[in-house]
């Protein structure tokens, strides 16, 4: 039977050798599949993650796990598997404490500090006495084609959530979800390297899709041992799902093209493709090669 893991061990490898492991988030039964067979398929550890708007899309957390799992046995995945609730508000995270979860993100970056503070202590407490992994945020990343980049991650406040006792900790250095626009001003290093050296615990790269590859790297050698991949995913899967239709493929009756099991298919495969790649860019190591084992 299928066996999902907190992560914790899997992070602090990264942070020690200076890798990352991709987040992926799930958006329905398909992206579930092609992220898992890339995880199976490279034979490296992977976080699959559910949004709060995913999880509505998609009948719930509960579903969502049992989802999960089902897919992890009926695929026969082996290697290790995080399932993590990404951008999670208080209730959201207690839900998916109390589901069992292995790793939840309480994300009151929203919050004034002190109240994104204690209930971050309190989701840590409720959490940690379960052996599930959090994740917290400081700091603003933007939004789809934000030029203001947000507000950046302070030290002392990275200092004090660490203190707290989270797994890992997401910090705005200048990164953005979605698309980034084309006056963006990249990654703030600087204030990345002084976090990293303030702190020891992993660091968590949000709105990972788009940013070039020698700044994902620069960011893992500084400390990132979590990218979260969402974007760069929707835009593959829109790509090759386009171009089936403009091929006139689901026009064609003779083979049931229409049929959404092709129809979807190559979108599907197109996750797996660009996770595959993502994979290599973050220096995810085999478990064929790798000699620590991950309970």
């Amino acid at each position: 039977m299928a066996k999902l893991v907190n992560g914790n061990d899997i992070f602090k490898d990264a942070r020690k050798n200076h890798y990352a492991v991709g987040a992926y988030n799930i958006n329905n039964l398909e992206w579930t599949r092609a992220i898992l067979r890339a995880a199976q398929e490279t034979q490296t550890p992977v976080l699959v993650q559910v949004s709060m708007g995913a999880s509505r899309y998609m009948g719930g957390y509960k579903f969502v796990k049992d989802m999960v799992m089902d897919q992890m046995d009926s695929m026969g995945i082996n290697v290790p598997v995080i399932l993590h609730l990404d951008h999670g508000d208080f209730d959201a995270a207690l839900e998916c404490i109390n589901l069992g979860y292995p790793s939840v993100m309480f994300d009151g970056h929203k919050l004034p500090i002190q109240e994104n503070y204690e209930k971050t202590a309190e989701i840590v407490a409720l959490a940690h006495e379960r052996g599930i992994s959090v994740e917290a945020e400081i700091g603003k990343i933007g939004e789809n084609q934000d030029s203001a980049s947000g507000e950046l991650a302070s030290v002392d406040d990275a200092i004090r959530f660490a203190n707290l006792g989270v797994d890992k900790l997401a910090c705005g250095i200048g990164n953005i979800h979605g698309i980034y626009p084309k006056n963006w001003q990249g990654l703030n290093f600087d204030r990345l390297n002084e976090i990293a050296h303030a702190i020891s615990i992993p660091l968590v790269l949000h709105g990972g899709s788009g940013i070039p590859k020698d700044q994902v790297q620069k960011a893992i050698s500084l400390g990132i041992s979590k990218v979260n991949i969402n974007t760069e995913f929707q835009l593959a899967f829109q790509k090759a799902t386009r171009e089936y239709i403009e091929a006139q493929k689901d026009l064609d009756q003779m083979h049931k093209g229409y049929d959404p099991r092709k129809l979807l298919l190559p979108g599907t495969e197109a996750i797996t493709d660009s996770m595959k790649e993502m994979i290599s860019w973050l220096g995810t190591p085999s478990l064929t090669k790798k000699a620590v084992v991950f309970a």
